[in-house]
């Protein structure tokens, strides 16, 4: 298996992880809302300094590709664009909903039927979601979604689902049906890529560097500040 470096920033949380053979080498998180700008950079030389005191090599970078937070999203793929040049290593993308979909596999006691719907959160009551099986096959392509009482209703009728991710909050008053669950506290972080990553090393399916962009799967809408007085 190869040394990857790791790194997830498509939501408020900031977080990398090295990670070799399936296991996680060191990795660094922060919970406290969007200091990707002030953290990565930091994150990423702790563990290329992990590598050199154990005289490692790095032989891939992959990034959280979205979908997420517009500004979390171009800071992930430039920083991991910049390594992958520098080092000339391939660049891996991992996509978000799939990185939660396999955490919530792994951390879950789940029926071999069970769907997974991750949901991140978006403006008001979306989110951007998709349904996956368990061998990661999607039901419901990533999309942005604005919820209602019968979402997902028309999927699958009958089958176990899982809902976890910052948006399904935002479903939990509206969607009340027997084939639902509700996880919490699933937030896509770094050292859950380990799997994604390895397969698509393992694949060879490298992101071009000059023309690979995030999937935020709708375009940017800007925000009026609000008033200071």
């Amino acid at each position: 298996m190869a040394v990857i470096l790791n790194i997830e920033t498509s939501t408020n949380v900031c977080s990398v992880a090295l990670t070799a053979e399936g296991m996680i080498l060191c990795h660094f998180e922060d919970f406290e809302g969007r200091n990707h700008a002030a953290l990565l950079s930091g994150y990423i030389k702790r563990c290329l300094d992990w590598l050199r005191e154990h005289q490692m090599r790095l032989e891939a970078v992959a990034v959280s590709l979205g979908p997420g937070s517009y500004t979390g999203l171009r800071i992930g793929l430039s920083e991991a664009k910049g390594l992958a040049f520098a080092l000339d290593i391939p660049l891996i993308g991992v996509d978000t909903l799939q990185l939660m979909a396999v955490h919530v596999m792994f951390e879950c006691d789940v029926e071999s039927d069970t769907l997974f719907v991750p949901m991140i959160d978006a403006r008001r009551m979306e989110v951007y979601t998709a349904v996956y099986d368990m061998a990661l096959e999607e039901l419901v392509q990533p999309r942005p979604l604005i919820l209602e009482a019968d979402s997902y209703s028309d999927v699958a009728p009958g089958r176990p689902m899982l809902l976890f991710g910052n948006g399904s909050d935002k479903a939990r008053t509206l969607i009340t049906r027997p084939d639902i669950t509700f996880v919490p506290d699933v937030v896509p972080l770094a050292t859950d890529m380990t799997a994604l990553a390895d397969r698509a090393f393992n694949a060879s399916q490298f992101l071009d560097l000059a023309y690979s962009v995030p999937r935020y799967l709708k375009d940017f809408q800007a925000t009026k500040p609000k008033s200071m007085i």
